[in-house]
């Protein structure tokens, strides 16, 4: 009977150590480690970082909402996420962690990774506001500023482009006056 309780207390022990209350507050990211779960680029101090916390107390990283939007469709999000989950956003004017779910978000900010969406806390007069899951539906619909932000990202690699719209080779790079793969 002495074995048994010395056994049932273990078990006990164990059950309530492995209870540990999970704290769903926001992180303060390591602006020289944390990069984002999708495409792997460092975090920027600009406000539109966003964070997910899992029912483990695990943080994933995302530099733009557009990440985040795309890990929850075509990534492991929704595995990840476990039953109970809850998503920071940086507000685009104040820097400050806000609810992403209950954020309102605008359309043409110029966003880490060019999706163009800024949250904000507080919906205003002076324009047209969308909510989380709208905002996710844009994204997949393609509604974005993605296709603009990758051509100045791709005409800032060489700075020229040859008659048929190709990248051409800065002067020094790639031998030199060639065709950039």
């Amino acid at each position: 009977m002495k074995k048994f309780m010395w056994i049932l207390t273990g078990v006990l022990m164990l059950a309530v150590a492995c209870q540990r209350k999970v704290d769903f507050s926001p992180r303060q990211p390591n602006y020289d480690r944390d990069v984002c779960h999708v495409c792997k680029m460092g975090l920027t101090d600009l406000p539109y970082n966003v964070q997910a916390i899992n029912q483990y107390g695990e943080v994933r990283w995302y530099d733009d909402l557009g990440c985040l939007a795309e890990d929850i469709r075509d990534g492991d999000f929704n595995q990840w996420k476990g039953e109970k989950y809850k998503i920071w956003i940086q507000d685009a004017e104040t820097g400050e962690w806000i609810d992403a779910e209950k954020a309102w978000y605008r359309f043409g900010d110029e966003t880490p990774m060019g999706y163009g969406y800024g949250a904000l806390k507080e919906k205003k007069d002076d324009g047209e506001y969308y909510d989380f899951e709208t905002v996710l539906k844009r994204i997949a619909e393609g509604k974005t500023k993605r296709a603009e932000f990758l051509k100045k990202k791709k005409m800032s690699v060489s700075g020229h482009e040859t008659d048929e719209g190709q990248m051409k080779c800065a002067p020094g790079k790639c031998g030199g006056g060639g065709k950039c793969g």
